[in-house]
């Protein structure tokens, strides 16, 4: 019998349409490091060419990547593929999958500003507390300039949610 642990999160993709203007946004605007400068991958006999291939099928042809890493050492591959399409709406919540993530600032007004003035945008007209009155855990919901949803909270997740049901 194994012991069940919480493993530790290691990293997401995020598939943007421009990879040099995501590396910009999330470097200048998100603080994070650029761990690996965007590079080209193609369809080959390589390793990278084989895995990428075990992962994506045949006739993927190629596409660009960089790794970034944020403060807290999660990792960030940012991808652009050859062909990509945007979605009209980025915000199919109700679908299974992934549709947003969530990183932490204290000042969350202050970086939704930054995020709207790099060419992002609200999905809130403005943050919104968890507890009013009693605590200043906040929260907003963002769209990065290439429509991927995220999420700002003022405080840790286990703090925000220390209290229990809402």
């Amino acid at each position: 019998m194994s012991n069940t642990y919480p493993r530790s999160f290691s990293h997401i993709g995020i598939s943007v349409p421009d990879l040099e203007a995501a590396v910009k946004f999330y470097t200048e605007v998100m603080g994070w490091y650029l761990i690996m400068e965007p590079t080209e991958v193609v369809e080959d006999d390589s390793p990278i060419g084989e895995m990428c291939t075990d992962v994506f099928g045949s006739n993927w042809d190629k596409f660009r990547i960089a790794h970034l890493s944020t403060g807290d050492r999660i990792g960030v591959e940012l991808f652009e593929f050859k062909g990509q399409v945007n979605p009209e709406n980025n915000f199919e919540y109700w679908k299974t999958g992934i549709f947003h993530f969530c990183v932490q600032d204290p000042n969350v007004e202050e970086l939704a500003e930054k995020i709207v003035a790099a060419g992002g945008k609200k999905r809130m007209e403005k943050p919104r507390y968890y507890y009013p009155g009693k605590k200043p855990y906040r929260m907003i919901y963002m769209e990065d300039p290439f429509g991927n949803i995220l999420e700002i909270y003022s405080h840790s997740y286990e703090l925000v949610y220390s209290e229990g049901a809402y």
